[in-house]
């Protein structure tokens, strides 16, 4: 099956133009995302977080809103009043400047912008952040999880870990966690209780933690690998930028014939309005697009229950 990612583009133009509002969990981002007509590849990208953020995001791509073809807004998996106010903000920009609007799955935003960034073409994919920790691997057109947390998701065990070691929250747990852990000299067995204000196995502590989780996330990405007969590793979300991660999986992956890691700096690997742009202009691209009243925010929104029909591979 041939994919014709051409078909709904606008007379007269040659290229899409889609804004993307991603609001899955405490922070809001807005994204603008350009692609040309034909490879996918050409793409240019321009971002804003904060406040006023949807006009400093046009702004700064020098774009009107009535430029933009399709409005994308992250449907789901997230937290609730964060998702329902993304949602809002997205439906009236649809209708204010009567343009298409597409939902977007978040942990297949991560996705499609890791492969577009790195170019790795059909990599097992490790899916680590605050909310959710998965092995995910591409097969006929669905992202299918191969493992998964069922109790708490890598990041958010770092944040609350370093809420019991009163470690900072600025600029983010998992970051001072990974500048402490550089530290640590000693594995500490976990389990471990913190008694009291006794820190001073802190260093350790990080230490210990980022290995024994991380060691457990390379061991099932490894399975997933032999299961799939794949080389390629991809890495993506936000606890996806921890070096030492990405360090362990690199070791890895050497073992295996041609093995590749990929994965993307801090700035694509945290939530961000540019990927949420990027993988609903795919679906509006082959055709898939939201009425209005088929908006509703899913607080738990699979990552294999989105048809991925942009693929053909």
């Amino acid at each position: 099956m041939v994919v014709d990612l051409d078909k709904y583009l606008k007379p007269g133009k040659d290229h899409y133009l889609a804004l993307g509002l991603e609001g899955s969990a405490n922070k809001l981002g807005v994204g603008v995302i350009k692609h040309n007509k034909g490879p996918l590849s050409s793409t240019n990208r321009a971002e804003k977080s904060g406040g006023r953020i949807i006009k400093q995001a046009l702004a700064t791509a020098k774009i009107a809103g009535k430029d933009i073809d399709v409005i994308c807004f992250t449907q789901g998996p997230g937290m609730g009043a964060p998702l329902q106010s993304v949602v809002i903000a997205a439906r009236t920009l649809a209708q204010l400047w009567n343009i298409p609007i597409v939902g977007v799955n978040h942990c297949v935003g991560h996705i499609e912008m890791g492969r577009e960034i790195t170019g790795a073409e059909n990599p097992v994919v490790l899916y680590v952040s605050g909310g959710n920790t998965q092995v995910i691997a591409y097969s006929k057109q669905r992202y299918r999880i191969f493992g998964e947390t069922l109790d708490i998701a890598i990041g958010n065990c770092l944040d609350r870990f370093a809420r019991t070691l009163k470690i900072p929250n600025e600029p983010a747990p998992g970051y001072n966690i990974e500048q402490m852990a550089k530290k640590g000299k000693h594995l500490v067995p976990l389990p471990y209780t913190v008694k009291g204000m006794d820190l001073s196995m802190s260093e350790d502590l990080c230490f210990s933690l980022q290995e024994t989780l991380f060691s457990m996330l390379v061991e099932i990405t490894e399975r997933a690998l032999a299961h799939v007969d794949s080389n390629q590793v991809l890495i993506v979300g936000g606890v996806g930028s921890n070096q030492r991660l990405q360090e362990m999986m690199k070791l890895m992956i050497q073992d295996r014939k041609n093995g590749q890691i990929y994965a993307t700096d801090e700035r694509f690997c945290i939530d961000n309005g540019i990927m949420i742009a990027h993988a609903g202009l795919l679906s509006y691209r082959t055709g898939q697009t939201n009425q209005l009243n088929n908006t509703v925010c899913t607080q738990r929104f699979r990552t294999d229950e989105v048809f991925v029909k942009w693929r053909d591979d």
